[in-house]
This record gives C-alpha cells, structure tokens and sequence, in this order.
C-alpha cells in the first residue's frame, strides 16, 4: 500500500492538481475541499456516487496526487485529522492572496512558505526509481536532446549547461523548426526530455512525439502526469508546484523543475564519479585565470587550478 511521506497534507495535493485534472477528477476534488473526512465515511463506491463519477475515476485521482488507491489515501486523511491543526497557520498562509497593503514580513513569510511548499511537493511525488533510470540513460546516450519553450526553455538551457560540464552531448531546442529537425534524426540511442509545467505545450509534445518516433527514449519533467506530455513519454518526473497561492506561479513551478534537473544532475555525476571530477577539475582550471583573487586570499591562479572542482557549479 502506497502511502506518501507526510510533509503534507491530502487537501494540499489535491489544491496542487486542481487546475490540471479532467472534468471527472475535478468533480471528485470538490467534494473533498468541501468535506475532508468524506473518504473516512464512504465506501469508494459511495464517494464516485457523491461526485457524480465511477470508482475507477476514483482510483485514478488517488494515483493523480500520489496515493496508490483509495486505500492508502483513506489512510493520508486519517493521519491529517490525527494531526488536528498542527499545519493550519501554514495552510492558512500559504492559502490566501496577497494584498496591495500587506506587511513586507508577511509577504516575505508567505513567500518562502510557497517556494518550499512547492520543493516538498515535488520530492514528495518525484518517483526515484524513475529518476535513476532516467540518468542512467542520459549517461550512456551518445545525444541528449532537451525541448522547453517559454519559462521552461530556461530549465533547458539549465539542463544543456550543467550536463555538458559533465562530458553529456546535450542540445536544447526551444525553437520548433529546429528542434522538430534535430527529433527527427535521433535513434533508439538517444535520450529526448520535454519540459512543460502544464504539460500541454503544443510545441513541446510536437517535437517530443517526433523524436518518439525517431526511435528515442522520451521523458516528461512536468507538473501534470495526466497531461499529453506525460501521456507520451516513456518516463515521467513530476516537477509540481501549488497552483493559485502565488502569483505568478512560474517561478515556484521553475523552482521545482530545476530540483529535478539538480536531482538527475547529480545523480549522472555520481554515475562516474572519477569522470565527472576530472572534467569538472579541467574546466575549473580553464576559468580560474579568468577569475579575480579573493581579498586577502592568495594572488596566484596555482591554487586555483589545484583546488578541486565541486559537482554543483559554483557562481561566477
């Protein structure tokens, strides 16, 4: 039985994935922000009836949120009443809306509470057998291609500049002409990533799709597992962010994305660990003469270039 860590609540996963769920998981969501306890009363039989839907809709939203089935989620609203209102003055905060004349602490306060509500959610939800796959495959492919348009084009270009420092071909398009030129030419050897918090950017699954049939291993960094992108990709990890606490919910959503591109990061440079310092140390030493000495710190760039090189890139 499939129950998630409890960093949160079920009415908070229910609130990330409201705007993205079909019509029948959305029915099923309103009933529960109206009574969370519902599920404790009824039978999964009797709550489809309530919402106006069937049981495998049900099923179905269970998995949506992160839960395996009615069950394990009976069990996460269970936990969330023995709780009481140990998470209200969170949920309470993260919930409401900015004003025009609202205090900067309390801006500041609420801010923060978003951004690592968001992170929480997202390595909450983020499968890591998946992600272990998945850069495993980037490690050994020959071409990694990466599709985002829009906000999501700057988590490409993210993913293109960590993984080249690390020996990985990788190549973001965010332009469709192009990026639908190089999807065609990919083979089964090659590892294809779309980005999309909403998972239906058209751009992003046209080029995904072609370079599915080009023969490519495809994967979806999204905030939507039920979206056409994560419905065409071959692995999916799940980069979500609380939608309606905070606008504009872009930069929570990137702040999430470039969690999983951290996480897959790392995971590939641990992958080779002698191969990765090496690079990281050669490049390190190319770009140390181009560096200022610190304050009282030594004068020459011999230090520099026998200091050894982090896995994280280190600001410039």
């Amino acid at each position: 039985m499939t129950v998630p860590a409890k960093t949160f609540s079920v009415l908070d996963r229910i609130k990330t994935y409201q705007s993205q769920m079909p019509a029948t998981m959305a029915k099923i969501a309103a009933v529960l922000i109206e009574d969370p306890k519902a599920p404790l009363n009824l039978s999964i039989t009797e709550l489809a009836d309530r919402a106006g839907t069937s049981a495998a809709s049900v099923t179905r939203f269970c998995r949506m949120i992160g839960y395996g089935g009615y069950s394990p989620l009976r069990v996460g609203i269970a936990e969330d009443v023995g709780r009481g209102g140990a998470q209200a003055a969170w949920i309470a905060d993260i919930g409401r809306s900015f004003g025009p004349h609202d205090p900067p602490d309390e801006i500041r306060r609420a801010l923060l509470n978003t951004h690592v509500l968001s992170l929480q959610t997202t390595a909450g939800l983020l499968d890591l057998p998946t992600a272990m796959r998945v850069a495993e495959a980037i490690a050994k492919s020959p071409h990694v291609d990466v599709y985002g348009v829009g906000g999501s084009a700057l988590t490409a270009l993210e993913i293109e500049a960590r993984l080249y420092r690390i020996g990985i071909n990788v190549h973001t398009w965010a332009e469709v002409h192009n990026g639908l030129t190089s999807a065609a030419i990919l083979d089964r050897k090659c590892v294809a990533i779309g980005i999309s918090n909403t998972g239906r950017t058209d751009e992003t699954i046209q080029m995904l799709s072609v370079a599915k049939a080009s023969g490519a291993r495809t994967v979806a960094i999204t905030g939507n597992p039920e979206s056409p992108l994560a419905r065409l990709a071959d692995d999916v990890l799940i980069a979500a962010s609380p939608d309606g606490y905070l606008q504009p919910a872009d930069l929570s959503a990137r702040h999430c994305q470039l969690f999983v591109v951290d996480l897959l990061y790392l995971l590939i440079a641990q992958s080779n660990f002698d191969r990765t310092t090496r690079l990281l140390a050669a490049s390190g030493a190319a770009v140390a003469p181009r560096r200022r000495p610190m304050r009282g710190g030594p004068s020459s760039h011999a230090a520099a270039r026998r200091a050894p090189a982090p896995l994280s890139n280190e600001p410039s």
